[in-house]
């Protein structure tokens, strides 16, 4: 079970990832989010996302506020920086999206790939299991073989997210055997 949105630090709406639909939506009723709001919803500094938007991880905000879209690349970003190098996560965003800070030549809005890979997420655990083509049945494709590579991204993220998970328990793990030793 996710109590938390990868990469943010907010608790799973009640309806998993068919309410955060809902939930990314009533953020961005006044049009976009200020760098302290997407600090807060992360959990990183702010200076890390300016650093972000001066490497051209992402595009930079307009007037000071930022997209669903950028936030969901930071959002992306920050769940996969635990297991990949940046330049690994900004070639595999490129895989899919071209320049990175250029939304105008992406195959998929990044919003929508997070919400993908959440759905992918709850799939994992249903009895049965979804493949990633099936998920994507209502993906548009802007280009032949798009969905494919998108496709290829999410099970790129999933075992990711799954490794960073594995790391964590492991880290439980032993510290339960360093209590248990005194240590």
């Amino acid at each position: 079970m996710i109590n938390k949105l990868p990469g943010t630090v907010l608790e799973m709406p009640p309806g998993g990832a068919g309410d955060v639909e809902g939930v990314f939506a009533s953020m961005f009723l006044t049009g976009g989010l200020v760098l302290s709001q997407v600090g807060q919803i992360t959990g990183l500094e702010p200076y890390t996302v300016q650093n972000w938007v001066k490497r051209g991880f992402l595009p930079p905000p307009e007037r000071k506020k930022y997209s669903r879209r950028q936030l969901s690349r930071i959002i992306i970003i920050n769940m996969l920086k635990g297991v990949m190098p940046m330049e690994q996560i900004c070639k595999l965003i490129g895989y899919i999206n071209g320049q990175l800070d250029d939304e105008s030549d992406d195959s998929i809005d990044d919003s929508r790939l997070y919400l993908y890979f959440l759905r992918a997420l709850e799939n994992e655990k249903a009895p049965q299991k979804q493949s990633l083509p099936v998920l994507l049945a209502d993906y548009q494709e802007p280009s032949p073989g798009d969905r494919e590579r998108v496709a290829q991204v999410l099970d790129v993220m999933l075992t990711a997210w799954h490794s960073v998970q594995l790391s964590q328990q492991a880290m439980e793990k032993m510290e339960f055997l360093n209590q248990e030793n005194g240590g």
